[in-house]
């Protein structure tokens, strides 16, 4: 399989690599990708108008959200991240991490909101908080 296209680097913080599987079309506005992130990568802080389901095919994903609770899912599991819900994920600093994405959007695409980069110190304290 084919590493996919890069991501667009003002979303992401280090090398992340895209897979779409459906882009969101009427009636469903379903989008699914297949994304895969280095040792260290990550999102940029974002939302989702109808929420996102997340289930990692390979690695450990780090989900952080705004009141700086973390939680680090493995290879089989699925995360559900509430509509509207402010929120990052990547991979942890040592491994190789690869997840498939799936949103409902909305009428304007995907119904993804970006924010700002998730800074060193948040993703250091996520490695932390995951770890300890």
């Amino acid at each position: 399989m084919e590493a996919g296209e890069k991501a667009p680097a003002e979303r992401f913080t280090g090398d992340v690599y895209l897979n779409m599987i459906e882009a969101p079309a009427e009636p469903a506005r379903r989008a699914a990708g297949l994304v895969r992130f280095t040792p260290g990568a990550r999102t940029n802080w974002h939302s989702h108008a109808n929420g996102q389901v997340l289930y990692v095919t390979d690695g450990v994903d780090l989900v952080g959200t705004r009141d700086g609770s973390v939680v680090r899912i493995s290879a089989g599991q699925t995360l559900k991240c509430p509509a509207g819900e402010e929120h990052w994920h990547g991979a942890t600093d040592t491994n190789l991490m690869a997840h498939i994405a799936l949103v409902v959007g909305d009428r304007a695409g995907d119904g993804t909101t970006w924010l700002e980069p998730v800074t060193d110190g948040q993703y250091a304290d996520a490695l932390s908080t995951v770890s300890g």
